[in-house]
């Protein structure tokens, strides 16, 4: 081992991964999730609209940073990735909900599709206080 602690972190109070990779790494004091569509944990399905898959992605992004260790207050920076960035408006509305004071870096991107459909993903990079080594 080289000293450098990288954790694989699940919850299943979030979408399970689609394809092959982690809800989220730890990789010491620093957690990489991965991008979190508006589906519904409990049936695997997109709600409906822009304005609840954009609540539902940062939803499920809390319980996968819930599940590290961390919480949305400790995001530094977010990704966004839109199908249509003429419904910047409403995302950034909902958006604004989850990060009311001193929000997280951001940058926002339309994409040509999306998994499943969906309408926008989100991932996040988030700090990880306490011990790295946490199990």
């Amino acid at each position: 081992m080289n000293g450098f602690a990288r954790q694989v972190i699940h919850t299943a109070n979030a979408p399970k991964a689609i394809g092959p990779y982690s809800q989220a790494i730890r990789a010491g004091a620093m957690i990489y999730t991965a991008g979190q569509l508006g589906l519904n944990p409990a049936t695997g399905e997109l709600v409906s609209g822009i304005a609840e898959q954009t609540r539902q992605a940062l939803q499920n992004l809390a319980q996968v940073l819930e599940a590290a260790g961390s919480g949305l207050e400790h995001v530094v920076k977010t990704t966004v990735f839109m199908q249509d960035l003429g419904e910047f408006a409403v995302m950034n509305s909902v958006y604004a909900e989850f990060f009311p004071q001193e929000p997280p870096a951001r940058s926002t991107v339309q994409v040509a599709a999306l998994p499943r459909g969906g309408q926008v993903e989100i991932e996040c990079i988030a700090l990880a206080p306490g011990d790295p080594a946490r199990p």
